[in-house]
């Protein structure tokens, strides 16, 4: 796709139509979400979006990440918006291997520091911490809360180890945490969706198709039964939130099966799909972006945020298209 910034009235232009939305929304509408990057958007997010959608660009996405890096083998300053200042955290690494698996740059190499941070964080149990105490005395969402003792979570493991899984990363830790994963996969009973997120991502990279089949039919029918998903936008009603979560903080089937290749298109039916897809095409605000589901709990989170939120709709959108 041709993308050129036209200076002389300010706005974008696409010379060639994606594909995604001839499926779903007008060619304006993209104009609109690539400016709210370009004016809103963190560095990275921006450099994300370019390499995705105008040329690849995986060293300048690099070299916007490295400003995360921290000398310990992981990320910090805020990769993760709600975890501020300069400790490494799990959660900033799982952000991180994200960005290295979309530049395909996620390597034996570049994942041996990377594994080494986490070892040094991961608990008795081989999973890792939500949240590490290294980031006890500072600015962080209430949610991340700093546990005495510390277990190991789903989240983020179980999605730290899908990315290493899909990249072919061979390691003890990545063994290990690999029967962790399988252990709370497949006895999660009271879950809520953003575990459940955490687990399709494992089971989606997950060498063993069958096992990974299995456990994610069970998985579906949990969100189904629970009702952790709204399949009707105008009926929220008919949708359950767990305890903790915001008002209208619903998970929509997108937010599980954020492309058709994920396991988890199978727990939906094609018109819940068009539905969920429409919807989240609907929800485009006016100046272009999308918003994030979860509490913007200062004021500085809230751009970062929906500057990821704008580019996960588009991969979305795109990956269905």
């Amino acid at each position: 796709m041709d993308y050129r910034h036209d200076t002389s009235s300010d706005s974008y232009k696409t010379t060639t139509e994606p594909a995604i939305y001839r499926a779903s929304m007008p060619i304006d509408r993209f104009d609109d979400a690539a400016r709210f990057l370009a004016v809103t958007a963190r560095v990275l997010e921006y450099r994300r979006f370019r390499h995705l959608f105008v040329a690849p660009d995986p060293d300048g996405v690099l070299a916007a990440l490295s400003a995360y890096a921290t000398p310990d083998g992981g990320y910090g300053y805020a990769l993760e918006p709600d975890g501020r200042g300069p400790a490494s955290q799990p959660l900033h690494v799982d952000f991180a291997l994200g960005v290295l698996t979309e530049i395909d740059r996620l390597t034996p190499a570049t994942a041996a520091p990377i594994i080494g941070y986490l070892a040094s964080v991961t608990c008795p149990d081989n999973g890792l911490p939500a949240v590490h105490p290294s980031i006890a005395d500072q600015p962080r969402a209430p949610w991340w809360v700093v546990a005495d003792e510390p277990a190991g979570s789903l989240i983020p493991t179980a999605n730290v180890l899908a990315q290493f899984q899909a990249a072919g990363i061979e390691h003890p830790w990545v063994s290990a945490a690999s029967e962790f994963c399988w252990a709370g996969v497949e006895s999660l009973d009271e879950t809520h969706p953003y575990e459940i997120i955490n687990a399709i991502g494992f089971l989606d990279a997950a060498p063993d198709r069958s096992r990974a089949a299995a456990a994610a039919k069970r998985l579906g029918e949990l969100v189904r039964d629970h009702r952790f998903v709204l399949l009707d936008p105008t009926r929220p009603e008919t949708a359950q939130l767990p305890p903790g979560y915001q008002p209208g903080e619903y998970m929509f089937a997108y937010d599980y099966a954020t492309s058709p290749k994920s396991l988890a298109a199978n727990w939906f039916s094609p018109d819940e799909l068009r539905t969920a897809l429409a919807h989240l095409a609907a929800t485009q605000a006016e100046d272009g972006g999308w918003s994030a589901h979860s509490l913007i709990w200062t004021p500085a989170v809230e751009p970062e945020w929906r500057g990821i939120a704008t580019l996960k709709a588009l991969r979305i959108l795109t990956a269905f298209s």
